[in-house]
């Protein structure tokens, strides 16, 4: 039986599909996560037992179809066994980010009116305790970890407790799991999942089964992933993003490694040595900016080489994607370039990475092509909350700056005004508690993204910004943010660019600079960097250092687009300060309130 089969064969809800291919691929690491020193897997089949003993746990319980369950974790395996034991029993997850707000905390429980809620650790307990405790539907709160229970709480239970409350239930019926799958239909709600909001209160977007069944199989006939194929999870599984990218490696046998910090990213590369892998930009510009600040560092011939080496692989990736033959010295030299600096790029990320699919926000070009010459491709994709993965390039098909073509079975078109239009069985089935906001993005089946693009004559699609965020200048000129802040984006002294102007005279950017590169960078120019960060931010100077970079980044760009001028700050914007959503977007109308005085000043008022 061929996987596509297997698919055919089976109920369209994700429990069937996750449970069906575990049995079916019977790897033996299908699932694994680092405890110490060691990395312990799970089979397929200990994964079946684990979501059965906790489903039947959960009806045990009272968790009944339609109850919605709320989960607050970081990526370990617990996530998933209780993910798919939620799904099994036709209830509903809400999956909430560990960097949640505790007020956006509170609204997403009392909103979804959560009945139980799953809780991994003693710090998240910490974190989110004020939010759960005045939350009165909860009825139960599961622990993934016994040392985080609290005492004296009444709501309050282990996941082990759980797991023999299941096996209680079945030894008094032992069909009781396989009748709780049969009762799930694929229009039945799987998930709602709270925007992160970078405007007003979150909106919780309603995914049934058949969203994402028909997800998995769409993304599974466009991408070569293989069974024999090894990730590493590390983007939250709260984020729509990843959990499709999971289920999608889960059922085409891909052994998961969970990757629950980013700090442990490095390691685990070296260790699990992945073949495919999903990302976001913002990782990329990180590793990037890493490699390049370790190259040039260098010094003497090893600087020389190292730019010699990143001078080639643009070049190089520049034919390349205008399809036109590599002249055989660049070739040659491409070789050599490869064979003395990117062969350690390639060991950087675990040295047998097929692709990376890249989502969440555009990658500049320049970063695209650098990671493409040494050998590591990057696919950008493009998906959203309402309408899971839409589209991706493919790697006989790709162009760089382009969000690819949409997955069997999804529609994209450009709207008279230039926002992106997507429908599909991807598409949510709306917001939860607000039909009036339904109403307003889901028009004639379409759902109306909000983000502005064009379709290239290739059949490609490209992203320019979002309709919200472009603003006018005085001079009654459109700005696309974005579009510029991916160019500050390559420079190695800037770690956060906010493109800012709305209303005033010209562009400019307030702009975090990587602190370690620039005070390199000071030195060289014999310009003193012993002060704090508050001192280098107010010193004319320093300014005058990033400003200037600023500025040769954007030149190309039209007149009324270009930074004139540059404000810089000495702490990166934060998810805590309110400045940034769970998912690393920047919030502009927090920006734009909180450094009003510094947007007048540099970019007139």
């Amino acid at each position: 039986m061929t996987l596509d089969t297997l698919f055919g064969s089976i109920p369209q809800t994700v429990p069937h599909y996750c449970l069906e291919t575990w049995k079916y691929f019977d790897k033996a690491d299908a699932l694994g996560h680092k405890i110490k020193d060691s990395w312990e897997h799970f089979s397929g089949k200990e994964i079946i037992e684990k979501v059965k003993k906790f489903a039947l746990g959960l009806k045990h319980i009272g968790i009944n179809p339609g109850d919605r369950v709320a989960l607050i974790s970081e990526n370990r395996p617990e996530w998933t066994f209780a993910d798919l034991a939620i799904l099994s029993v036709g209830g509903v997850n809400v999956p909430i980010y560990t960097t949640q707000a505790v007020e956006q905390i509170r609204y997403i429980l009392e909103d979804s009116g959560a009945k139980a809620l799953f809780v991994s650790s003693k710090k998240i307990w910490k974190h989110a305790i004020a939010a759960i405790e005045s939350v009165e539907t909860i009825e139960k709160i599961i622990f993934f970890d016994e040392d985080a229970i609290p005492e004296g709480n009444l709501r309050v239970m282990s996941l082990a407790d759980l797991e023999k409350r299941g096996e209680e239930l079945e030894k008094i019926d032992e069909n009781t799991f396989e009748k709780l799958l049969s009762e799930i239909k694929t229009d039945d709600l799987a998930t709602i999942i709270y925007t992160s909001g970078t405007t007003g209160e979150p909106k919780g977007v309603m995914l049934t089964h058949e969203n994402f069944a028909s997800n998995i199989r769409a993304i599974t006939a466009g991408l070569p992933i293989r069974s024999t194929d090894c990730s590493v999870s590390v983007l939250p599984l709260s984020h729509i993003f990843e959990r499709v990218c999971f289920y999608v490696m889960s059922c085409n046998g891909v052994s998961v490694h969970y990757c629950s910090a980013f700090e442990q990213l490095a390691s685990h590369l070296n260790e699990v040595k992945p073949t495919v892998m999903t990302a976001v930009p913002r990782l990329f510009e990180q590793v990037y900016h890493k490699i390049v600040k370790k190259g040039m560092s260098a010094g003497g011939w090893k600087t020389k080489l190292f730019a010699w080496a990143l001078d080639i692989g643009q070049k190089y990736w520049d034919y390349k994607e205008k399809r036109i033959p590599v002249p055989a010295t660049l070739a040659t030299k491409h070789a050599i370039a490869d064979k003395l600096i990117f062969t350690k790029w390639r060991a950087g990320v675990g040295g047998n990475l097929r692709f990376f699919v890249s989502g969440g926000a555009p990658l500049s070009k320049k970063l695209s092509y650098a990671f493409w010459a040494a050998g590591i491709p990057i696919l950008q994709g493009y998906g959203m909350t309402e309408g899971c993965v839409v589209s991706a390039n493919r790697p006989d098909d790709k162009r760089i700056d382009s969000i690819g073509t949409p997955f069997e079975g999804i529609e994209m078109k450009i709207a008279e005004d230039g926002e992106l239009l997507v429908r599909g069985k991807n598409v949510m089935k709306g917001y939860f508690n607000k039909p009036e906001i339904t109403a307003e993005v889901l028009k004639d089946g379409w759902y109306h993204t909000g983000d502005i693009g064009k379709k290239g004559e290739n059949g490609h699609f490209y992203i320019t910004d979002r309709k919200k965020d472009l603003f006018k200048l005085s001079n009654g000129k459109y700005v696309a943010p974005l579009q510029v802040e991916s160019l500050l984006k390559q420079s190695p002294l800037i770690s956060q660019p906010v493109v800012v102007g709305s209303g005033r005279k010209q562009v400019g950017a307030l702009i975090v600079p990587d602190w370690e590169t620039l005070k390199a960078v000071l030195e060289e120019k014999r310009i003193d960097a012993s002060g704090t960060r508050e001192e280098l931010c107010a010193n004319p100077e320093v300014v005058k250092v990033v400003q200037n970079e600023a500025v040769a980044l954007t030149r190309e760009l039209n007149d009324y687009e270009r930074v004139k001028r540059v404000y810089l700050l000495p702490r990166e914007f934060s998810i805590d300060k309110g400045e940034m959503t769970p998912t690393l977007k920047i919030k502009r109308g927090v920006i734009d309130e909180k450094y009003s005085e510094a947007i007048d000043e540099i970019c007139g008022s």
